[in-house]
């Protein structure tokens, strides 16, 4: 049997069976609450530069597919689980997790108490750890000692960024989609409802944006601080008003930043498929799926144009914001329903309703 450890900077150490690649990997342990969509959890670039802990049990149990997946090249450290099906069964299946972690080459570790270490992040807040390489014999206090001193890389969305512009044509709006670590899922959204898209890379310039001629811009998901991307906040502030804007998850936090709020980072974030939001607007309460790990201060909206759209009801925090003169809204969750739930879908076609009223105030200001 092949065996692994999963140490902690606080001294924990959990003790498992080893399984995808044979390295050793470390980055910051998080949790994620989703009974499903852990295919399309481990391919989220939201996760680039985490160990990603599923608090649901059994993992695997109905293996891998083509479509599920929302990047090519998963960003993740490391996986952890409680027992990892060896055996999946589904109609869609076409192999394991521990083939796909192998043919990545990202480390994964099962048989350990994920209820237990779920706490500990719960009590001390995320935290840094390595997964030994399989059957590795470290001394711990000096894992330890190095992970205390280690600081990760804050470049995660320039990892996950598309390189270069690519189209995914359509018939119907075009949209520019500013690249920060995008789901697959939100291209799905827009392509089916035939938006001329064009993905571009996180540190294009707004120039450059709207010499696309857009009806739309879209800001996307991507991992880490927002702050660290202040060339995007830059971009954003000077394309306020210019055309209807749409924000999702990092895009929801830099364009919060490019107003004039100010961002803070969570205890543990907000990571799963099942997390209550209620809309300010309806008084409707939407399940949501949640990746992220900072939060906009609701404390620095008064300065801004900005209002309140959404709230989080676990923990009350802000989860949607709406500009109080431009054409601009945005949500800390994601509605594009990867891996679900979908309650929340309909805000794609509030963006195209948003591009056709733009349209439309400008025919007839040119009439």
């Amino acid at each position: 049997m092949t065996t692994r450890k999963l140490i902690l900077e606080t001294g924990e150490v959990f003790e498992g069976q080893a399984f995808g690649s044979d390295k050793g990997s470390d980055g910051e342990v998080v949790f994620t609450t989703g009974m499903t969509g852990y295919q399309e959890t481990l391919s989220d670039p939201s996760f680039c530069g985490q160990i990603v802990t599923m608090t649901y049990p059994l993992i695997g149990n109905y293996g891998m597919n083509r479509d599920d997946f929302e990047t090519i090249s998963p960003a993740i450290k490391g996986f952890v689980v409680h027992e990892l099906a060896k055996t999946p069964s589904n109609f869609r299946n076409e192999g394991t997790v521990d083939e796909y972690f192998k043919m990545k080459d990202i480390p994964g570790i099962e048989g350990i108490d994920t209820r237990k270490l779920t706490r500990l992040i719960r009590n001390e807040g995320s935290v840094k750890g390595y997964l030994t390489a399989t059957n590795e014999d470290v001394n711990v206090e000096e894992v330890v000692a190095r992970l205390q001193g280690t600081i990760f890389p804050t470049n995660q969305v320039e990892q996950v960024s598309t390189k270069s512009a690519y189209p995914s044509p359509g018939r119907g709006k075009r949209v520019v989609l500013m690249d920060f670590g995008m789901k697959h899922g939100i291209l799905r959204e827009l392509n089916k409802r035939n938006c001329d898209v064009v993905v571009v890379p996180y540190n294009t310039t707004a120039e450059e944006v709207l010499a696309y001629h857009p009806d739309g811009i879209m800001l996307s998901n991507g991992p880490g601080d927002p702050l660290d991307v202040p060339e995007a906040i830059e971009t954003i502030k000077t394309l306020i008003g210019k055309v209807p804007l749409f924000g999702i998850c990092l895009g929801h936090q830099l364009f919060a930043l490019a107003s004039g709020a100010q961002t803070f980072k969570l205890k543990f974030g907000h990571r799963g498929a099942n997390h209550p939001v209620k809309d300010l607007r309806t008084g409707r309460t939407e399940l949501t799926s949640q990746n992220h790990g900072y939060a906009v201060d609701m404390d620095s909206l008064a300065a801004t144009d900005l209002e309140v759209t959404h709230v989080a009801l676990n923990d009350s925090t802000c989860e949607g914001l709406r500009h109080k003169t431009a054409a601009a809204f945005t949500v800390q969750y994601h509605p594009e329903a990867s891996p679900g739930p979908e309650d929340p879908n309909h805000l794609f076609d509030e963006f195209i309703e948003l591009m056709n009223n733009n349209t439309r105030e400008e025919q007839q200001q040119h009439a």
